[in-house]
């Protein structure tokens, strides 16, 4: 397909310096651009790349409006950016709605007749799938589910009895939703596992990365907030309670009854010990090991984490050892050369 250049910029709801009847057939970024696409720049250092790019024409920002092509200039590049390329790439996860053939669905499922049922899937007893949900092959949903309206589940996701899903949620390939959690009573010398009667509750527009793991609680609901988004390979133990809009990286691993605030990010591999609070917009480093609460507002990085400032410090002044290690050992021989020195003034 192909759009003229005065579209795209419509559809971007940018400003247009260059010919609007240009014919552009995709978009890509700078380094994969062909003849007829547009590509993106977001900052200064690409105009040289973006000069030797085949691309005919380029969305930008104001603060950078590169010359020598046509330009659509917007306030969020990337923004605009993902607009363009939906519009070449369609979604792949639009399905005609109906129930496969082979999907096991069970007597007292409630299947909304927009919705759309793969191969193999199979729904329990008491399910109730809302308008507009597409549930991938060999996705399994057990009894007493609810999936909100627009939530789209991939193939071989599982979701344990009673999870209730929000709408327009995503939940990615093998992403298990109510597993047990990891709990057990060893007072008779064996470790035997403790009641787990809760349920995983996902707020509207949440997404669940790959192979994500989120326990049920033990008597009441695991909670992931609303417009909150978990990475591949995360797991999020029982009890847990995870606040809104959250950014929640890959292999971070959070321990049984801890909550987060609003806004909080976790960087890759973040350790959360149980029973802590991570406060309203922190930030959580990379490989951070989080022993004690958070503060709202707090930047934290190390294990055990400390303030990313002080840490920052604490490399700079780990850089300078070997240095001061020579310092201080030619003070020392120094210390030792004036000790003797006195010494012989004694025995003088």
């Amino acid at each position: 397909m192909s759009v003229t250049l005065g579209q795209l910029a419509t559809l971007v709801e940018g400003e247009l310096l260059g010919d609007a009847q240009l014919e552009i057939t995709g978009a890509a970024i700078i380094r994969d651009s062909q003849p007829g696409e547009i590509t993106l720049a977001d900052r200064p250092e690409l105009a040289k790349e973006l000069a030797r790019s085949q691309a005919a024409a380029v969305i930008a920002s104001g603060e950078f409006a590169p010359a020598g092509m046509p330009v659509i200039l917007v306030k969020n590049v990337h923004a605009a950016f993902a607009k363009a390329v939906a519009l070449f790439r369609p979604s792949l996860t639009q399905q005609t709605p109906g129930v496969h053939p082979s999907a096991i669905i069970a007597a007292s499922a409630v299947i909304a007749p927009s919705a759309s049922i793969g191969p193999m899937v199979v729904i329990g007893e008491g399910v109730t799938v809302h308008a507009d949900v597409i549930i991938h092959s060999s996705a399994q949903i057990s009894a007493g589910c609810s999936i909100g309206a627009g939530t789209t589940i991939f193939p071989g996701a599982v979701l344990y009895e009673n999870t209730i899903v929000g709408a327009n949620c995503i939940l990615h390939a093998a992403a298990v939703l109510g597993a047990y959690g990891f709990g057990y009573d060893s007072s008779s010398g064996k470790h035997v596992l403790s009641a787990q009667l809760g349920n995983v509750v996902l707020h509207d527009n949440v997404e669940i990365g790959a192979a994500t793991t989120i326990d049920r609680g033990t008597y009441g609901p695991t909670v992931i907030g609303e417009g909150t988004k978990v990475d591949n390979q995360v797991m999020i133990a029982h009890n847990c309670r995870i606040g809104r809009f959250n950014l929640i990286c890959s292999q971070v691993g959070i321990a049984g009854s801890t909550s987060t605030g609003d806004y909080v990010v976790m960087a890759g591999q973040v350790g959360v010990r149980d029973h802590v609070h991570i406060g309203d917009g922190a930030i959580l480093g990379a490989k951070s090991g989080i022993s004690c609460d958070i503060g709202a507002g707090q930047n934290v990085i190390g294990a055990p984490a400390i303030s990313a400032k002080d840490k920052k410090l604490e490399l700079a002044l780990l850089s300078k050892l070997p240095e001061m290690r020579k310092q201080l050992k030619a003070l020392l021989a120094r210390v030792d050369q004036l000790e003797k020195e006195e010494e012989l003034r004694k025995t003088a």
